[in-house]
């Protein structure tokens, strides 16, 4: 039986992976800030599936909290076999509108762990000569917008490259893109969503079934959706003049109000 190690997993996307990998037989690590909803998803996940289940408090904006998960990563005599970078937010308004301090703590979060997690993990998986990590960014990596899309293209470039670097060795790293999906994650910012269209949103279980199936494919960058995978080709065509244009008034229209 193999363990994943799971940050941000009490809600959203998160969530949805200790879900999917609680039936499938895998043993969790879960990874929050509010230790009550860790335990409590730890006993319910672990009373329906039989699975053993951790919880780890910890706040990854901070050098503790990062410390603290990248410690359970490297430890050798319980291994973690997969893990999934998760935990990040966004915040509400456009450049020079959001507190420095706010904009710091988004990259220590989507950034700073990300590479201290991965690593740490990685090391370990190296050795073994197995495990996955699959690092959560978004479809705003490829949209010139805000600080938020360029955390995320650093998390795309970042795994992509470390993939490269570790092809052959058994360790599979992979960029889990994603559009809107209805989790907390716009709730908690503080950002309206009654404009975003219907069909841009995601289910998260879905979502995760396809993301797992890229893993399993060898896939370096999954964007789980073919109306996502359209979208995002046609950006790549459109000159960036003209997509820095249509990004911000696409921001405006249905990004934070």
């Amino acid at each position: 039986m193999t363990t994943a190690l799971i940050t941000g997993s009490t809600a959203g996307i998160g969530a949805a992976f200790a879900r999917r990998l609680a039936a499938d037989g895998h043993d969790l690590v879960l990874v929050a800030r509010d230790t009550k909803r860790l335990r409590d998803q730890a006993t319910e996940l672990h009373d329906r599936h039989g699975i053993e289940v951790e919880v780890l408090t910890a706040d990854l904006a901070q050098d503790k909290g990062i410390e603290s998960v990248a410690d359970r990563l490297g430890d050798r005599k319980n291994p973690v076999d997969l893990l999934v970078n998760n935990a990040g937010f966004g915040n509400k308004g456009r450049y020079l509108d959001v507190p420095m301090a706010d904009e710091l703590r988004m990259l220590k979060v989507h950034c700073e762990a990300v590479l201290w997690l991965t690593s740490a993990a990685a090391e370990a998986m190296r050795e073994r000569g197995r495990g996955g990590v699959v690092n959560v960014a978004s479809v705003a990596a490829f949209l010139p917008r805000g600080t938020y899309g360029a955390s995320k293209a650093w998390v795309v470039q970042f795994t992509q490259g470390a993939a490269k670097d570790l092809a052959g060795s058994g360790v599979r790293l992979m960029a889990l893109c994603p559009g809107f999906v209805r989790t907390e994650f716009h709730q908690r910012a503080g950002m309206g969503t009654d404009n975003i269209p219907d069909w841009m949103w995601l289910d998260a279980d879905k979502l995760v079934a396809a993301a797992l199936t890229d893993l399993a494919r060898g896939r370096s960058v999954s964007i789980p959706d073919p109306r996502y995978k359209a979208l995002m080709g046609l950006v790549k065509l459109a000159p960036r003049g003209l997509l820095g244009g249509v990004s911000s008034r696409t921001g405006r229209k249905y990004g934070p109000q």
